[in-house]
């Protein structure tokens, strides 16, 4: 075994770790994309350590400058990660020492791996959680230009997948604007509660040397630090909580997705998805397969498991730090890289989508979405809701026998069911009239659909 490959740990060891167990036990595979995180930690760490007279400035400018070089051999693609170094940090320190002789070996004084790793997690999600809030404002931006475009794009409005209302589509993509924003908005949170500071909790107890945690927090731009060192160490809470948040966005996800699925079926035929974003068949060549959302939709499930997966992780652990730990890397880098992904593709195909208006506006027309509308003519003509929906539902059932929708209805047709009904009646049988009765915050109206878009965008700083 060469120096570099030497454990630092293995001074208690007479034998040799077993092969198998070495490459079961390794987590440097995964562990290593890291590395920037680690050494960055690791330079706050060395320059605290100068600061309290614990590494002498030479110390300090040597180490420093020393991590700095590995960084650079790390993005150059010059650094070879050893099975046998177990990890990232054991990886870099080893390379340190190697590269800067037995000042290397100073430079985890104060720490230990079980804080070094907490912090690196934490510095990881923190950057990854900002960049995933700037990939939702942008899709939460393709929404605002999707609704705004299609405003008065009158379409059926659904429950139980049946016709109910006629609403917009600008409408409908306000809806889906308001569930990313509340997952931005979960994210954001979350970050508060990510953005604490373990290192200076050492192995589980803290350390004897005079470190100055508020210092190294500083440098690191953490908002404060772990109060318990127990804690700090064995906490997965934040990543738990991210994957959470990453689990109820991947199902708003999903909804989306199967709507968009339905939508650009030829049984629907409300949208259109650029070709950018579908398949062909291997077979049929008249396929166009929608497999963006198809793909996100199934997606879903993966980041649901990666959820149960840190769950299962942490509920039987005893404080502090235990090797099962390793075991939370993979399913938050995992649940980052698919949010990330599926975000992006998201954001683009929304640009792309065209939107069939006549095929939208005929399907309105069917299934009777304006009945509730002739409920609420009934009310103001002094009816009782209960008694006005037994005529709406009387004459319904006459439509459906005369293979005719309301509208096509005769006053006298009408009238056999309510004396009430005039010819006034034919004005709110109309989607354009149902669809601009709706004129409140939170309504349908297209007026409300654009003072809606106006609010978010203030709301959003776009």
């Amino acid at each position: 075994m060469s120096e570099q490959d030497k454990k630092p740990w293995g001074g208690r060891f007479t034998a040799a770790t077993n092969e198998f167990v070495e490459t079961y036990t390794a987590s440097v595979g995964f562990d290593k994309r890291l590395y920037r995180h680690d050494i960055n930690g690791s330079i706050a760490h060395a320059t605290m350590l100068a600061k309290v007279g614990v590494l002498t400035e030479a110390e300090c400018k040597t180490i420093v400058n020393g991590l700095k070089d590995i960084l650079a051999d790390i993005e150059r693609g010059d650094f070879a990660w050893s099975v046998s170094l177990e990890d990232v940090h054991m990886n870099i320190e080893a390379r340190l020492t190697e590269r800067v002789g037995a000042v290397g070996k100073k430079l985890h004084t104060g720490r230990s791996r079980n804080d070094q790793v907490a912090t690196d997690i934490r510095l990881y999600l923190r950057e990854e959680i900002d960049a995933l809030c700037e990939g939702l404002l942008a899709m939460q931006a393709a929404l605002l230009n999707l609704a705004e475009r299609e405003a008065e794009t009158i379409m059926p409005g659904f429950t139980h997948l049946q016709t109910a209302q006629p609403v917009t589509f600008g409408h409908h993509m306000m809806a889906w604007f308001e569930m990313i924003e509340r997952d931005r908005q979960r994210f954001i949170d979350a970050r508060k509660r990510t953005n604490i500071l373990p290192l200076g909790a050492a192995a589980l107890a803290g350390t004897s040397y005079p470190i100055d945690r508020a210092y190294t927090a500083e440098l690191l731009g953490f908002d404060s630090v772990a109060e318990n060192s127990l804690d700090a160490v064995s906490d997965r809470d934040f990543a738990i909580e991210f994957t959470a948040d990453a689990a109820i966005l991947m199902m708003h996800l999903s909804r989306f997705s199967e709507e968009l699925v339905l939508w650009s079926s030829a049984q629907f035929n409300f949208v259109d998805l650029g070709d950018s974003f579908c398949t062909g068949s291997s077979i049929m060549p008249q396929k166009k397969n929608p497999d963006v959302p198809e793909l996100v939709r199934g997606k879903s499930g993966r980041v649901y498991g990666n959820l149960t997966a840190l769950l299962t992780l942490m509920k039987s652990q005893p404080l502090a730090y235990n090797k099962d730990n390793q075991e939370d890397k993979e399913p938050l880098f995992d649940t980052v890289d698919t949010l990330l992904a599926s975000v992006h593709l998201y954001t683009e195909m929304l640009a792309d989508i065209q939107v069939n208006k006549k095929s939208m506006y005929e399907a309105a027309a069917r299934g009777f979405s304006t009945a509730t509308d002739l409920a609420d003519y009934l009310v103001r003509k002094g009816v009782a809701f209960r008694d006005a929906h037994e005529v709406v539902g009387l004459s319904v059932r006459f439509c459906i026998d005369n293979n005719k929708d309301l509208p096509d209805c005769s006053l006298a047709e009408l009238q056999q069911f309510s004396k009430v009904i005039e010819d006034d009646v034919y004005a709110v049988l109309t989607l354009e009239g149902s669809v601009s009765a709706r004129n409140h915050i939170g309504g349908t109206a297209p007026e409300q659909v654009r003072a809606a878009i106006g609010r978010a965008r203030a709301r959003l700083g776009l």
